[in-house]
């Protein structure tokens, strides 16, 4: 998982020619913790997309900009195009991401 130090690094993220998942989290969120464990294997069967981790704390204005407000939300590029959002305030499971991300590959 990518963790980017800027928003130009995020930038040049989102401008890449594949298919990424941001998921945006914060360290404090307890439904982001409950999943950190499965990220290995969610990353594991979903080896078409770079899967890029956005602290939401740190970059408040690209969350807004993205309507990301709850935490953890997934949102899926395909080269500059949402192609895929599971954002929401509920808790996620790995299934639950596996699924949403079955459904875009």
């Amino acid at each position: 998982m990518i963790s980017p130090n800027s928003l130009e690094e995020l930038a040049n993220l989102v401008e890449q020619d594949s298919k990424k998942v941001f998921l945006f989290v914060a360290d404090w969120c307890g439904d982001c913790r409950y999943i950190y464990p499965a990220l290995p294997e969610i990353e594991e069967a979903n080896p078409e997309f770079t899967f890029i981790r956005v602290d939401r704390d740190d970059y408040v204005e690209l969350a807004k900009l993205w309507d990301v407000y709850g935490i953890p939300s997934l949102v899926v590029l395909d080269k500059d195009k949402e192609i895929g959002r599971f954002v929401n305030r509920e808790r996620k499971t790995k299934t639950q991401i596996n699924n949403f991300l079955a459904e875009l590959k």
